[in-house]
């Protein structure tokens, strides 16, 4: 391979790649965490959203990476200044909406941003109670979840994924682990009843439109709901003989309900509970006591997809936690 140097000894854009060279792979950059919370005030009742969002371009920056041409590179705090300005000129209704508009703005203006990803954590808040109503304009966080989202653009096609994470669950009774293989390294007794506990981080992809059209019309923050209050049910409903049956059982029913949705992936420890030993107290503990396990813990990763339903990778390419 040729090495192309200027005056000064530093290496310049080299236009072949030989057999075997080193090549620039997979990329991304931009604005990561931008805390954004916007204030509807359009009538005394006030509305609060409050989102954490984060804006990566994808495309021709190779001469960046491999020269440090920075010509084609649209400064990071150029896209947090849009995403600030956005939320004023070009406000959407859910994470989800405003996602698109960013991507779409970014893919639409930049000629170097062939696409993109666009994410956003959204931390909920309620009205506070005040005089035996909800107040109009004071609101306390609340804690169940954290919602996401996130907006891929790549060859023409608007990828949309939706999720929440940090939704902590158990079941005190209801679930069982036997009928596992034992080898000579094998303690854990079976059991028959058992408390199950669990952290749900779960994302939603939506069918997707066709490259160069857009994405059809969702109610985001209904199928939000929906999958939320189908996950609550079905893992509380189901008899689970293994958390990995339960996750299944999990992804089934939201897809069966929701053809809006292509695939659900979830990425759920075991966040396991161990009885107590009373004995040397002279006491019994018929599942009542136990100690919360904090490390190590068993760990599930798990895709439930729509039979039939072409693969995305590009959807989850980047995206923690999910391949």
């Amino acid at each position: 391979m040729e090495k192309i140097l200027d005056g000064a000894g530093i290496m310049q854009k080299d236009t072949t790649i030989a057999s075997g060279s080193v090549v620039l792979g997979a990329n991304q950059y931009g604005k990561a965490e931008v805390r954004l919370v916007r204030i509807e005030r359009d009538t005394p009742r006030h509305a609060i959203t409050d989102l954490n969002v984060t804006s990566l371009l994808r495309g021709d920056y190779a001469d960046c990476y491999r020269t440090g041409d920075n010509a084609h590179v649209l400064a990071t705090d150029t896209q947090k200044n849009t995403i600030y300005a956005f939320a004023k000129e070009r406000w959407s209704a859910t994470a989800e909406e405003f996602l698109l508009t960013l991507g779409r703005h970014f893919v639409g203006t930049v000629p170097w941003a062939a696409g993109g990803r666009w994410d956003a954590e959204q931390f909920g808040w309620e009205r506070i109670t005040a005089g035996g109503s909800a107040h109009d304009h004071s609101f306390v966080r609340t804690g169940q979840e954290v919602r996401t989202a996130a907006v891929t653009i790549e060859d023409g096609v608007e990828h949309i994924v939706a999720g929440l994470k940090d939704l902590v669950v158990l079941k005190s009774t209801g679930s069982e682990f036997t009928g596992f293989p034992r080898d000579k390294y094998t303690t854990l007794p079976e059991t028959t009843d058992r408390i199950l506990a669990t952290s749900v981080t779960a994302r939603w992809r939506y069918v997707p439109a066709p490259a160069g059209e857009p994405a059809p019309a969702v109610d985001y923050d209904a199928t939000f709901a929906a999958v939320k209050a189908l996950l609550l049910e079905t893992f509380a409903d189901t008899h689970s003989l293994s958390l990995q049956q339960t996750i299944f059982a999990i992804g089934e029913r939201i897809l069966n309900e929701l053809p809006q949705l292509a695939e659900i992936r979830f990425v759920m420890p075991n966040k396991h509970h161990y009885l107590a030993d009373l004995s040397p107290f002279g006491l019994e503990n018929p599942n009542e006591v136990f100690i919360a396990g904090d490390r190590p813990y068993g760990l599930m990763n798990t895709t439930v997809t729509r039979a039939g339903q072409a693969e995305a990778p590009a959807a989850w390419e980047f995206l923690g936690g999910f391949c």
